[in-house]
């Protein structure tokens, strides 16, 4: 009798529980929209170094799926009941990967989520992520310091700073990802432009051979 009290007590007790605990709301999940004309197919020639792409490192409020803002000063908050499909850093990653291979110039690539070994590896660090309000002007700020690394010993061959600003003429969030997608569009063709570049310039003093 005891045990059969003590059981329905314990029972009453967790539905009781669970009955004043706090619902989540449901998030809208957003991909970065699909990537617009600002990487096309180039003429160049193909070059025959292999690239490895990685994931940007970035800080904690940006190694997230929560769709960062700067509403006024150093306090960076997120938009409510919204969140991409990955976190900013892997969003950004995959853009650059399409990015190359809408270019064509470097056929031969991979990223961070396999074991491939690549003559050059591109990654750095991910600065800004997010929306930034200057009054009541909003703009969509992306910002990358690239690296552009050799694949096997990890030596450093190149650097730069790239940064996108996308003036949004309306905040909402569905209009905030589309400026994502345009910013995330411009410093993709920046990048690729950047590395294809580079690339070549360390191709030619290793005379073409293994980098």
């Amino acid at each position: 009798m005891k045990l059969a009290t003590f059981a329905l007590l314990a029972s009453f007790t967790l539905v009781s529980a669970c009955s004043i605990l706090p619902k989540s709301e449901p998030s809208d999940v957003y991909r970065l929209p699909s990537a617009q004309s600002s990487v096309s197919a180039s003429h160049g020639t193909p070059q025959r170094w292999s690239l490895r792409l990685t994931k940007p490192q970035a800080s904690e409020a940006l190694n997230s799926p929560k769709i960062a803002v700067i509403p006024q000063g150093d306090l960076i908050s997120s938009y409510t009941a919204s969140r991409w499909s990955d976190p900013a850093p892997v969003l950004l990653r995959n853009r650059l990967l399409d990015g190359f291979q809408r270019d064509g110039r470097v056929p031969l690539l991979s990223t961070d989520d396999s074991n491939f070994q690549a003559d050059l590896e591109l990654g750095g660090s991910l600065q800004a992520f997010q929306t930034e309000y200057q009054g009541t002007a909003a703009s969509v700020v992306v910002r990358l310091d690239a690296l552009l690394v050799r694949g096997y010993d990890q030596r450093i061959l190149a650097s730069r700073r790239f940064e996108v600003r996308q003036p949004l003429g309306d905040v909402k969030v569905p209009a905030v990802v589309a400026g994502f997608g345009q910013a995330s569009d411009q410093l993709t063709a920046q990048v690729v432009a950047w590395t294809v570049e580079q690339g070549q310039k360390v191709a030619l003093k290793a005379n073409t051979g293994p980098l």
